[in-house]
């Protein structure tokens, strides 16, 4: 039996998500629902792309993933059903797929035609149209039935890191900050190891702070464990778990992490010199 996601930025006052569970539940009180978040902040796809991608691959596949960011209904705007990597994902044409995506190919896109019948009726897409469809999957039912399959879909390009030949430095930007305040930047450890192989030494530079090692998690930042304490607050330079390298702070928090210390945001460069 497959699984049903949620992610949205509508967050937890209001009364949406609580729509969007039972209006599934209407239809099945037997759906395993799960949250992936609904704290995206409002409209940011680039959130939204680092999180449902990282996430996505824990779960079974042919699960169903509704994405509920940027989905407002607009009627010349087309609502999407994507299988990629085994896994459904339901969500407006707004670059998101793309976005997520940037290095693998669906396996089929199909526009959802269910709104069709009742366009002018549609007033919350996630429950109007996301849940019919995902309870449609869920019922084993085809996405073509649902749906007319299309090529191409709207296209957001994911900010990739370059190597400059010629300062022989890699240049990458910091596209996600976490709960705990770490700086996350789209430097991959393959682009970086791939560049590392032949130039050697390196130093990690952002602001004006210079970094010259990459620590392997974050607990490699306290030498002596009896001491563990005195190493609160120190910064270091490590690949998370998406094998994106990150700037950390030893036990920081967003009040006080490694984006609030040295006052980074998304956007912002990040640079590997190679000597």
């Amino acid at each position: 039996m497959s699984v049903i996601t949620l992610t949205s930025d509508y967050g937890l006052v209001d009364h949406r998500v609580a729509s969007i569970k039972g209006k599934i539940l209407s239809w099945s009180e037997d759906v395993k629902v799960v949250d992936i978040t609904h704290n995206i902040m409002a409209y940011n796809l680039l959130q939204t792309a680092y999180i449902v991608r990282n996430a996505y691959k824990f779960f079974p596949e042919e699960s169903i993933h509704i994405i509920s960011v940027d989905s407002f209904h607009h009627k010349s705007r087309k609502n999407i059903i994507t299988k990629i990597d085994g896994h459904y994902f339901i969500c407006a044409d707004n670059g998101i797929i793309n976005l997520m995506f940037f290095d693998i190919k669906p396996e089929a896109i199909y526009e959802i035609t269910l709104n069709n019948r009742f366009d002018d009726k549609v007033s919350f897409p996630s429950t109007d149209i996301f849940v019919p469809a995902a309870m449609h999957l869920y019922k084993g039912g085809l996405p073509e039935v649902i749906g007319r399959k299309i090529k191409t879909i709207k296209d957001i390009s994911f900010p990739k890191a370059i190597y400059n030949e010629a300062e022989k430095m890699i240049v990458g930007e910091v596209m996600y900050i976490d709960n705990f305040g770490n700086v996350v930047s789209n430097i991959s450890r393959k682009f970086f190891e791939k560049h590392a192989a032949i130039n050697g030494e390196f130093t990690v530079r952002f602001r004006n702070i210079v970094l010259s090692k990459i620590m392997e998690q974050y607990t490699d930042v306290v030498t002596d464990w009896n001491r563990e304490p005195e190493f609160h607050g120190k910064s270091s330079v490590i690949f998370n778990d998406a094998d994106l390298l990150e700037i950390t702070i030893y036990k920081g928090s967003v009040l006080n992490g490694a984006s609030t210390l040295f006052g980074m945001s998304t956007g912002e460069k990040i640079y590997v010199e190679f000597v």
